[in-house]
């Protein structure tokens, strides 16, 4: 998707300006639109791959350490490179950035989820058995919710990150806000714009942030009434 941005020069190209926000509020919103969406289905897929790898790991101990080896060494490819590994065979679209920043947060997930579940007091689980739940009971009715804190705290620092990482979706035109701060650079340094575009990113990730602690705490009212 392509933004057509445009701005009048203004003395001394100041770091932030409501002319430009004005003229161009329309494509700022777009930009937003779709940084926001990839980063809402990212996490969700990455959630809903990297959750059945955690409780895996959480079940079968001895394939733990091959689990969080393996998107231990996916978090470590350099952003660029795994994008140019990835466009040629899935195009250069909105599927190639959501590939890449799944792929990214699994390691965030996983280990936060697989750590949660390995919290779970295991005079608890005895207890669970000696009532008669079988493995799977067990972990829906006890395992996933006493874990629950540590799965949230995984999706938060993931999406977090998703919405730094999806601005590098820009080097194939699916940057969302990306867009606005790389535009901001070819228009001889434009403060205003790369300002507008970083501070959007920013409050993005704070907002996504705030609704999921406000979700984790309607989740787990169990943890607010602990004494003190």
């Amino acid at each position: 998707m392509s933004f057509h941005l445009s701005y009048r020069a203004e003395p001394g190209n100041p770091w932030f300006s409501w002319q430009y926000v004005r003229d161009n509020s329309d494509t700022i919103l777009a930009a937003l639109r779709e940084h926001a969406s990839l980063t809402g289905r990212a996490v969700l897929l990455a959630a809903l791959v990297a959750l059945p790898l955690a409780v895996v790991a959480y079940w079968y101990g001895r394939l733990a350490g091959p689990i969080l080896a393996l998107t231990g060494v996916l978090y470590t490819i350099p952003s660029l490179a795994l994008f140019a590994f990835i466009a040629p065979y899935l195009g250069i679209g909105a599927v190639t950035v959501l590939t890449v920043v799944v792929l990214y947060a699994l390691l965030v997930i996983v280990r936060n989820a697989v750590a949660g579940l390995n919290q779970v007091p295991p005079e608890v689980r005895d207890a669970a058995e000696g009532m008669g739940y079988g493995r799977w009971a067990r972990l829906f009715r006890i395992d996933l919710p006493l874990a629950l804190p540590g799965i949230l705290t995984g999706v938060r620092l993931a999406t977090v990150s998703t919405v730094a990482l999806v601005t590098v979706g820009v080097v194939i035109g699916r940057g969302g806000l990306g867009q606005l701060i790389f535009a901001g650079f070819q228009n001889n340094f434009y403060k205003a714009q790369i300002m507008t575009g970083t501070l959007l990113c920013v409050l993005l990730a704070l907002v996504l942030d705030l609704i999921l602690a406000g979700v984790g705490r309607l989740l787990t009212p169990w943890l607010r009434s602990r004494p003190r």
